[in-house]
């Protein structure tokens, strides 16, 4: 019988096996999910399913520039310290390689080939889990390329090259010098890295941020009980500084604290030769948006020895 994607999706959300090890399953079962579960056992590829429902939400950022063009991914685990497990780190770097070739698409970079294993990046990921013993996730990946220039970047908390807690990737995009869009790259990511922009220059805000924030500010405004003209001036003096706190180009450079970003562009542009054009960015922060359990340590430990808690 043909098997659908949708049975595929469903084995792999139950077990956590890669997806063309889930689609075998369903083939040599005829598309039976609770027979497929067990052939998946049978073969020690499901050993990791009892984990794949725990929070992962450490690991590491990885980044891999090629030229002209530049990936970030971010893959978790469940603790700081598998972060600093060696083969966790080899993984991050090796899929931090691959990311350039799946565009961004997160589903097309877990069915990659691992190098030198014969599996795919997600059946990878699932060996590890299962010799390692915690949850892992491939969470995202994006990549940014240029026709000419430079793919800037910049790793904070690095264990290694190219992996670290937080990482930026940046587009410059210049026929000038390399080595002046290097040195500005780099200043870029640190900065982008530190201040957290929201997009390239005021021209690509998503609108709906700015009716949002427009909103709450003129409700503010209408507090302090001022005719509606001058209300609406306050509206758009605090628009403007929206822009001016939220958008790289018109931020205060951080590393010298006084330039706006734009003028260090300009400025490097002059000394490289030729105009030089941010493209966009990416950054990362490991783990940020993931819900986090909390958890009681001491009743943690008591449920685990037996020992019940003293009131």
């Amino acid at each position: 019988m043909a098997v659908t994607a949708q049975q595929v999706k469903e084995l792999r959300d139950a077990t956590g096996v890669g997806m063309m090890d889930c689609k075998k399953a369903l083939e040599e079962t005829g598309g039976d999910m609770e027979a497929a579960i067990d052939w998946l056992r049978t073969r020690g590829l499901a050993k990791a399913a009892k984990k794949a429902g725990r929070v992962a939400a450490e690991g590491l950022v990885g980044v891999s520039l090629d030229g002209t063009k530049g990936a970030i991914v971010e893959v978790n685990s469940e603790t700081d310290f598998v972060a600093r497990n060696e083969q966790f780190q080899g993984i991050v770097g090796n899929v931090a390689k691959l990311a350039g070739e799946a565009a961004g698409n997160i589903e097309k970079l877990a069915e990659m080939p691992f190098p030198g294993t014969g599996r795919s990046v997600a059946a990878e990921l699932t060996d590890a889990i299962a010799k390692i013993g915690e949850n892992m996730n491939l969470r995202r990946s994006a990549v940014i390329e240029v026709k000419d220039g430079l793919i800037g970047s910049y790793v904070h908390n690095t264990v290694k090259p190219g992996l670290g807690k937080l990482g930026v990737i940046v587009g410059l995009e210049s026929t000038g010098d390399k080595a002046v869009l290097a040195g500005l790259g780099k200043q870029l990511a640190m900065h982008i890295a530190n201040t957290n922009p929201l997009s390239v220059s005021p021209d690509d805000i998503d609108p709906a941020v700015v009716a949002k924030e427009r909103e709450i500010f003129t409700e503010q405004a209408k507090e302090s009980g001022k005719p509606a003209e001058v209300i609406a001036k306050m509206v758009e003096g605090r628009v403007r500084k929206f822009y001016e706190e939220s958008t790289l180009l018109a931020q205060t450079f951080v590393i010298d604290g006084e330039s706006k970003v734009q003028a260090i562009v300009d400025a490097a542009a002059k000394e490289a030769g030729a105009p030089i054009k941010v493209t966009s960015f990416v950054r990362y922060a490991l783990g940020e948006g993931i819900e986090k359990a909390e958890t009681d340590f001491a009743a943690e430990v008591a449920a685990t020895s037996g020992v019940p808690q003293s009131a």
